[in-house]
């Protein structure tokens, strides 16, 4: 019998962590809390936790702050699940090396979505994606090739290196800053007009129907996500 995946919830409302316990443990997932940051520090170092769902204010310490320690020594994937609904506290978060954001209230349904979404990352991440195929899209990162209905694409070398970053992040959201630092280098973080021109062209190369995009999508106000296969998003 296959081992539980641990998830550590870390929320100091104890009804959230009751709600996330039922509805994870239900799922087949094995659950550890803590109501602080503290609480969480200790977990991870003790239970090595597959996933942390993490609420950002929290008594001790800034969840910001949290993202940050942990980052320090750990990849485990960190779902941000979070009153706040700010665009900068996401993109905060998601620069500081988190994986997702879901605002509060939130519907279990997309959290598991996420929840899958963030832990299927982190496993290709432990090997190398050699091709990557959605649809009619296919990327063969190794021989640089990509087509789009058996037909090749032709992209330029930036385009390539955009769509290859966001490939080998497939459902995870990456903002504007970290796209562009990646991609181009740190002088070009904040030059966003110049990320969505790319992603434009890309878009009009990719997709069947570039004003109404099925594989790169915005996270308005925050980045991109390119969407995982329809067999994954379950």
């Amino acid at each position: 019998m296959a081992k539980a995946l641990t998830v550590l919830v870390v929320d100091d409302e104890p009804p959230i962590r009751r709600f996330l316990r039922t509805s994870l443990v239900g799922s087949g997932y094995r659950i550890v809390e803590a109501e602080d940051g503290a609480g969480a520090l200790r977990s991870l170092g003790i239970e090595k936790p597959d996933l942390v769902i993490l609420d950002l204010g929290l008594p001790d310490k800034s969840g910001l702050e949290l993202i940050g320690e942990i980052r320090k020594t750990s990849t485990v994937p960190i779902l941000v699940l979070s009153a706040r609904h700010d665009e900068r506290s996401k993109v905060e978060a998601l620069d500081l090396g988190a994986d997702d954001y879901i605002s509060k209230p939130f519907g279990m349904a997309e959290l598991m979505a996420r929840l899958r979404a963030a832990l299927r990352h982190a496993f290709q991440a432990q090997g190398e994606l050699a091709v990557f195929v959605s649809g009619d899209l296919a990327v063969d990162l190794v021989r640089r090739h990509v087509t789009r209905g058996g037909h090749e694409v032709k992209l330029s070398p930036k385009e390539f290196d955009l769509l290859r970053h966001l490939v080998m992040h497939a459902g995870k959201v990456l903002t504007h800053r970290h796209l562009l630092r990646e991609v181009w280098g740190p002088a070009q973080a904040d030059e966003v007009q110049y990320l969505r021109v790319f992603i434009r062209g890309l878009r009009h190369k990719l997709e069947p129907d570039a004003t109404r995009p099925t594989h790169i999508l915005t996270e308005l106000g925050v980045g991109y996500r390119l969407q995982l296969p329809p067999e994954q998003r379950v």
